[in-house]
């Protein structure tokens, strides 16, 4: 008789674990085949689980984004768990600027964006963008972010994260839609979107018009109110707005037919605003031109020869930044007799034009003939290079503090000029296997190899171990190296009035490790743990005005994440990052990055075809940089809600958003440098309301 409930229980064993890993393959199946966000692409270059993705990894939907009620894309990814959004403190534009688990500097280029798997990245900052571009997130599919290096697969600047934009095809779209939003700031956009296919073809386009005052709140004091105080001039506008305003422009295009897809896009920014002025001091006339194409050409056979899937692609950037009336680097007044220099009286004039181009070329390979491994095999060419640079300006740094140039507003060379046309060559090679050595395990190794025409060459590994513990839960141990590329203004900048380049730099590093578990606690309730310790060695900064390799940080923090399915109508969703950031040399926090992020959002369908969301985003306990002995910079919390119907496929949709509503006093960070005591004023309370119409 036991002998007989034993095999009994044995049998009720098999057919448990049969019917869990049935089920288990049948959500695996699901979603790979309709591509939800259970799955992820950027860990590893091919399709996985998330949950079984060698990387920490973060999924946002188009879904979301409408969740939400984002407008923009800094707005997506401040509910990221480790990533806060900041604002540029180099030229004080208010670009957008992604501190990643703590990693927070002067123009943040330590995460790579890209769009459709391209890199964005400008050479001349080393970041997406230098001025205030934000891609439009009503041709947002989907957006893929990666928690920690990311160099062994995709090279500069996978530093402290990865961001891919993935874009809508003719699937997603499957019709035609316009829509119209208006909101505060003299804000309004509208957009036309369309997507068919027929037979082996299929197209999507895109474009979107729009235009703002931006908000324009106050900046009680700039740099110019220093140098006033000190030498008895009356030059600053401060008390005085924030110039934030622009008009702007968006369109893609996406074109499959059979292996083969192409993808264009245009973005134009104009008439944009200059924020608290390129050099601390507001400049209520200053307007830039910031205009971008870009084009990629992919072939893909997944089936290329046995086993092996191969995809080409070519992928072209221009991008041209000019000023269209120019900048006021400090504004009428202004006085440097006392430090050897000159007076302006009608200002200190600045008008830097600068035109960039690149083109990249890679292969990769994916090979499945090896028992238990998939094997990734890619390499590639890149060119970039700023190929053209003028300058018009009223003053020159030759003689040390700024002195007036004869004739005015100039065009100047040489020297004189901020930077002169420069071209960085780059060929890679990577490799990476996925070896699946047992029952529940495996083990992702990766190593590339990089080499810069203007500082050499860098190796970066990858080692990632993944057990499926349970059927609901998994661990993941993970290793790996990064690096970022030193930009053109860090290596060649020359006559510029904020900082000076140096040739000699070398590209920065970071080791990282990594520990996380997720856990199904319930059908209807996901948790994910996510633990990193990371150093953080050669750091670029300034010393004086000119770049150097001297800084060096250790960190480490952790992000708990929950996801749960309260019921069939409300959903909730939360995570908590800590981080700690120490700088080495001054054994200080490195500043600026909040120690403490805590974000929660609940969706209610309430009623058939209504959904409304609230989210709440605190960020807390950031500290200044050491030497720095302003108080802490406040902490804040904003809350938002969104009322909405859903998108149709047919007819029309509606949504409202209110943001910070509880009106906040929102402030990012400033350097002490840049003479903005208070920090940069970020918008009070705002309203937006949409229409979109689909046929």
């Amino acid at each position: 008789m036991k002998k007989m409930r034993r095999m009994a229980g044995v049998v009720a064993w098999g057919w448990a674990v049969a019917a869990l890993s049935q089920t288990a393959m049948e959500e695996e199946d699901l979603a790979l085949a309709y591509g939800d966000k259970s799955f992820v692409s950027i860990a590893t270059g091919t399709r996985q689980l998330l949950r079984k993705a060698p990387s920490t990894s973060t999924v946002i939907t188009a879904e979301d984004i409408a969740a939400m009620g984002a407008s923009t894309l800094s707005e997506v990814l401040e509910t990221v768990p480790g990533l806060h959004v900041s604002r540029n403190t180099l030229q004080n534009s208010y670009t957008p600027t992604y501190g990643m688990r703590g990693i927070l500097t002067d123009t943040s280029p330590h995460v790579l964006m890209m769009m459709n798997g391209v890199p964005r990245t400008s050479v001349y900052l080393g970041n997406p963008d230098e001025q205030r571009v934000e891609l439009p997130v009503e041709n947002v599919a989907r957006i893929e972010i990666i928690r920690g290096p990311g160099s062994a697969i995709y090279g500069a600047d996978a530093f402290a994260g990865t961001i891919n934009v993935i874009t809508k095809t003719a699937g997603d779209i499957n019709g035609t839609s316009t829509g119209l939003r208006a909101g505060s700031f003299n804000t309004w956009d509208t957009w036309l979107q369309h997507g068919s296919k027929s037979g082996e073809m299929e197209i999507s386009a895109f474009i979107k018009l729009g235009t703002t005052d931006g908000q324009r709140r106050t900046v009680r004091a700039d740099f110019q109110s220093g140098l006033d105080a000190a030498v008895g001039t009356t030059a600053s506008r401060a008390p005085g707005p924030v110039n934030l305003g622009y008009d702007s422009i968006d369109g893609q295009v996406d074109v499959g037919y059979n292996k083969l897809r192409l993808r264009a896009g245009y973005t134009l920014r104009d008439n944009l605003g200059t924020g608290v002025g390129i050099g601390g001091a507001l400049d209520p006339a200053g307007r830039v031109r910031s205009e971008r194409f870009t084009g990629d050409l992919s072939w893909t056979d997944p089936a290329f020869a046995r086993d092996f899937g191969l995809t080409l692609q070519a992928a072209y950037m221009q991008l041209a930044n000019r000023i269209t009336t120019p900048l006021r680097v400090f504004p009428a007044g202004a006085s440097f007799v006392a430090q050897g220099g000159s007076a302006f009286p009608s200002g200190m004039i600045g008008a830097p034009d600068k035109w960039e181009r690149q083109l990249r070329l890679s292969a990769a390979g994916v090979y499945t003939g090896f028992s238990d491994h998939r094997l990734r095999l890619g390499f590639g060419h890149d060119e970039t290079e700023i190929y053209k640079t003028a300058e018009r300006k009223n003053f020159t740094l030759l003689f040390g503090a700024p002195t007036a140039l004869a004739g005015g507003l100039t065009p100047v060379s040489g020297a004189d000029l901020f930077l002169a046309p420069h071209r960085r060559h780059v060929d890679y090679l990577y490799v990476q296997d996925e070896w699946s050595f047992a029952r529940d395990w495996t083990l992702t190794g990766g190593l590339r190899y990089d080499r810069y025409s203007d500082f050499g060459g860098t190796t970066n590994p990858r080692l990632a171990l993944v057990w499926e513990a349970r059927h609901d839960l998994t661990a993941k141990l993970m290793y790996g190296t990064a690096f970022r590329a030193p930009s053109f203004i860090e290596q060649y900048a020359t006559g510029n009035p904020i900082a000076l380049g140096n040739p000699a730099l070398a590209p920065e590093k970071i080791q990282t490790f990594e520990g996380s578990f997720t856990w199904q606690a319930r059908h209807d309730l996901q948790t994910t743990l996510s633990l990193f310790r990371h150093r953080i060695s050669d750091l670029i900064g300034q010393s004086g005005m000119t770049y150097l390799n001297t800084g060096r940080q250790n960190g480490s923090g952790g992000e708990f994440e929950l996801v749960w399915d309260a019921t069939t109508a409300v959903r909730l969703i939360g995570h908590y990052a800590y981080q700690k950031n120490i700088d080495q040399t001054t054994k200080h926090d490195a500043g600026f990055a909040p120690h403490h992020h805590l974000y929660a959002r609940a969706d209610w369908r309430f009623a058939a075809g209504w959904a409304v969301s609230g989210q709440l985003n605190y960020v807390a306990d950031r500290n200044r940089p050491f030497g720095d002995t302003r108080p802490q910079i406040p902490d804040y919390t904003s809350v938002d809600f969104t009322l909405r119907t859903d998108q149709a496929k047919h007819g029309w949709d509606f949504s409202a958003s209110i943001r910070n509503a509880f009106d906040a006093d929102i402030r990012e960070p400033s350097k002490l440098s840049s003479g903005i005591t208070f920090d940069l004023p970020m918008p009070r309370r705002s309203f937006w309301l949409q229409a979109r119409y689909s046929l």
